[in-house]
């Protein structure tokens, strides 16, 4: 093996957590006919099964079992009231931060960048749980001390060049309903580059949610031009990454949500926002937010 880009990811759904023992003892005996070391683990009860052969993961299984699935029912879409969708960013660097977001017992939006290490197994992960995949989708930032990612789309690209960049970040980041832009300080303020992006999201029934990284954006009023549904992020949770100012924040989508029907906040899989998830949502839905999928809030 190469190392870890030859790893193959295997999904499992059990019928019945009962079934879990008796796969556990399976994969153990594989393990041993081929000299394989496994590693077991446990996050918020998902199984994750590695197999190691000379120091290098040739296998993940991941075990999903029916209470651990996230159905997409669960967000109630026939239910009125104001709606929150929480689109988490930035995903596919970690998989412990992955993990720990995907225990939360709520329905989320996954944003996922392209062309990392982890972007399709993390997608693959999130989708299998019920969660909606979204492609946190690079462009160009006007910031020079922005992290420039290696494929990203940039003001002056053509069309066609544009179509083959989003063709091979959807390569990598599979099961996506629909796109936000990571950073786009630059290019999402670019008439041109929007208007290049936005059919070739149509032509895929994509819609589009403008993160709004910059007051100068058009990428919205591009994506209504195009026909495709779009929507704008009202809220950032966690540009100051503590559980408390996180908490702040999401009052304030809730309060958004409920003045204008429904909302989208933007977090990333910190500790701190994934903590102040944990203990902020059931009160947001106490109060009679229902948290929605990203696509329920597009228009």
């Amino acid at each position: 093996m190469q190392g870890p880009a030859a790893v193959d990811n295997v999904y499992i759904s059990l019928p019945s957590p009962s079934q879990t023992d008796p796969l556990r003892q399976a994969l153990a005996d594989i393990a041993r006919r081929h000299t394989l070391l496994v590693a077991e683990t446990s996050t918020g009860g998902a199984l994750r099964f590695d197999f190691v052969l000379h120091g290098n993961r040739t296998h993940t299984i991941h075990v999903i079992t029916p209470p651990l699935v996230r159905r997409p029912q669960l967000v109630e879409q026939g239910r009125a009231g104001p709606r929150l969708a929480i689109v988490i960013d930035d995903l596919g660097y970690d998989q412990s931060a992955a993990d720990a977001l995907f225990a939360l017992p709520f329905p989320l939006t996954a944003s996922v960048l392209p062309h990392l290490l982890l972007s399709t197994e993390v997608a693959e992960q999130a989708y299998r749980r019920g969660d909606q995949v979204l492609l946190h989708l690079p462009i160009e930032s006007e910031s020079d001390t922005a992290n420039r990612e290696e494929v990203e789309l940039r003001v002056g690209m053509s069309a066609k060049q544009v179509e083959s960049a989003l063709t091979a970040m959807l390569e990598t980041v599979p099961h996506v309903a629909g796109i936000n832009n990571h950073e786009g300080s630059r290019g999402s303020a670019d008439p041109a580059l929007m208007d290049a992006l936005m059919p070739a999201l149509g032509r895929r029934d994509l819609f589009f949610i403008d993160s709004r990284t910059t007051a100068k954006t058009v990428a919205y009023d591009a994506a209504k031009r195009s026909g495709v549904r779009a929507a704008s992020r009202k809220v950032f949770l966690d540009d100051t990454p503590t559980r408390e100012a996180v908490l702040e924040k999401l009052d304030l989508a809730a309060r958004d949500a409920i003045r204008d029907g429904s909302a989208i906040a933007i977090g990333h899989p910190h500790r701190a926002t994934i903590a102040a998830l944990k203990d902020g949502v059931p009160r947001l839905e106490a109060r009679g937010i229902r948290l929605a999928f990203a696509s329920e809030v597009v228009q």
